[in-house]
């Protein structure tokens, strides 16, 4: 008995690997509804019917009105003034005032995702200053940084597609209660 004990005991500890959080700690706060939104661009990134296209949120102030900036990876952009439920709620959007958003194509049924927009391969929140490494998203569910090069996988878990390996993309916990509905991102 002591013999089989033993052996349960290795192979546990050796099925305990290097391993990484499929999440990370990092802030990210956002609670958009979209059914008073009713933003296209948003809607695009949030059907589970339609994956494949992801959606990068900013926020920006124009004019002395705070706005939401949403840039699908099919060109379109649009913006959305905040309203004042909006305003009430903490928005902390990643590293950097910026994240991507939407279903990925490889799984059934579809995952729903949530990446902080800066690359975390080049991008350091600790650097003083502050020097921003957005990612730019493709057509074809890539996503590149134009310092090293590297490629993510937007709908394979943003893992690095090309370029030097390294870290997978930032991803947040995240939930879409579908296209004009609620998204929620921590």
């Amino acid at each position: 008995m002591r013999k089989w004990l033993f052996l349960l005991t290795c192979a546990l500890f050796a099925a305990c690997g290097e391993t990484e959080n499929e999440y990370t700690v990092g802030a990210c706060i956002l609670i958009i509804d979209n059914s008073v939104h009713q933003d296209a661009t948003l809607a695009s990134a949030m059907n589970p019917a339609a994956p494949g296209t992801f959606c990068t949120i900013t926020q920006t102030v124009k004019g002395g009105a705070e706005s939401f900036v949403f840039t699908n990876s099919a060109g379109q952009s649009s913006s959305k003034i905040l309203n004042a439920i909006d305003k009430k709620r903490t928005i902390i959007l990643g590293y950097n005032n910026g994240i991507i958003v939407g279903y990925g194509t490889l799984n059934i049924p579809a995952v729903f995702y949530a990446f902080d927009r800066e690359c975390p391969n080049c991008f350091d929140p600790n650097d003083i200053p502050i020097r921003s490494k957005p990612l730019s998203v493709s057509t074809n569910g890539l996503a590149s940084c134009a310092v090293c090069h590297r490629q993510y996988d937007l709908n394979n878990d943003g893992f690095v597609a090309s370029g030097e390996q390294g870290k997978r993309l930032t991803r947040y916990r995240a939930a879409t209660t579908g296209p004009f509905g609620v998204l929620s991102v921590n």
